[in-house]
């Protein structure tokens, strides 16, 4: 009966971590459960196997239970299954492109105590970017990588003490390029137009946001209306967008979900796998914070994480191409109830930016 008990209790506790995070309210204890969605995912399959070892085929009881338990197990499943190879691309491969059309991002949140900067010029290299941002970086990190500024001609910086600072190399022209504050004036994000060749300019925003836990921001409020902002700005541009950076949210949650449907931008994670690049020190508990959001107009070369740099985290490697006739998938449009909560977000964000 012992036994009994605790696998009852934790089979209850697969469907309360399941349940949880579909309550809409902004607090860091909810929305941290949005992270670990494939580690429940197992939780919830060992809990499910496991009531079968005391599962009486007389008790309706059981069933009922076995049932519970079994619905959360397929709802997890169904939230990370785009997030595996089986999954259909959102953003297709490209078979063969101009090179002139090829971009590559390097995107690494570098851990602003993290002294060890040679294993992150070392990653640069190893990936050649066209584009490389560096975040929570501080005057340290860039008198540290200021050698970059000797391949790569165009730079927008703003470090800062707070973890927050921003780092940007391009060998790609950057056009009115801009550092913004849309929610608080200690996090900043970047906007800049960017000469891809003599023909073609595209859109590119930079985006690192708090996340919802309480020694950062008690609620999700400020990230979730960063999001939003920043996935409106995307949705009005004229040009080919990218929006990249360490999101503090995972690739599969409502809020990311909503950015996606209100900016039209794809997922390149989408079929091809997770690209967990944090914590990078502990292997159990791990999910995908940092991404390359695109829209329609590009196609995927490669798509890669990066090894060790002695960071929490580690970097996410992009090879895209412009090419805007293409089959990538549509992503699907908002709900009037999704876009009454969207404004709602942005609208709350403002007023406490204000």
């Amino acid at each position: 009966m012992k036994l009994k008990n605790f696998l009852i209790a934790f089979g209850a506790l697969a469907v309360l971590l399941t349940v949880t995070p579909l309550i809409t309210a902004n607090y860091w204890w909810i929305r941290m459960f949005d992270y670990p969605h494939v580690q429940l995912t197992i939780l919830t399959f060992t809990a499910f196997v496991c009531y079968f070892m005391r599962f009486d085929l007389k008790n309706y009881k059981d069933y009922l239970f076995a049932f519970s338990i079994g619905a959360c197990l397929f709802f997890q499943f169904y939230k990370i299954y785009p997030y595996t190879p089986f999954a259909r691309h959102q953003v297709k491969n490209v078979s063969s492109f101009d090179t002139s059309k090829n971009l590559k991002v390097f995107i690494a949140n570098v851990l602003q105590t993290n002294k060890k900067t040679d294993l992150l010029l070392a990653e640069i290299k190893s990936f050649d970017p066209d584009v490389i941002v560096l975040l929570e970086t501080d005057k340290k990190w860039a008198k540290a990588v200021k050698s970059l500024e000797n391949k790569f001609s165009y730079t927008l910086k703003k470090p800062l003490p707070n973890t927050y600072g921003m780092l940007m190399y391009s060998k790609k022209e950057l056009i009115d390029p801009k550092v913004n504050f849309l929610v608080s004036d200690s996090i900043p994000s970047i906007a800049t137009k960017m000469k891809l060749n003599a023909k073609d300019t595209i859109q590119v925003y930079v985006i690192h946001p708090t996340p919802p836990m309480p020694q950062h921001n008690p609620k999700s409020t400020d990230r979730d209306g960063e999001m939003m902002m920043v996935g409106k700005m995307a949705k009005d541009s004229k040009l080919p967008t990218i929006v990249m950076g360490d999101f503090n949210d995972v690739a599969w949650s409502e809020t990311t979900k909503e950015f996606q449907q209100l900016s039209q931008l794809l997922d390149p994670r989408i079929g091809r796998g997770f690209y967990t690049t944090f914590n990078a020190n502990n292997i159990l508990l791990r999910w995908p914070l940092d991404h390359v959001f695109m829209s329609k107009d590009f196609l995927i070369d490669k798509i890669d994480k990066g090894g060790n740099i002695h960071s929490d985290h580690f970097p996410i490697f992009a090879s895209i191409v412009l090419q805007k006739e293409n089959n990538n998938e549509d992503v699907a449009p908002l709900t009037p109830k999704e876009k009454k909560r969207i404004n709602n977000t942005i609208k709350k964000s403002k007023e406490k930016r204000n």
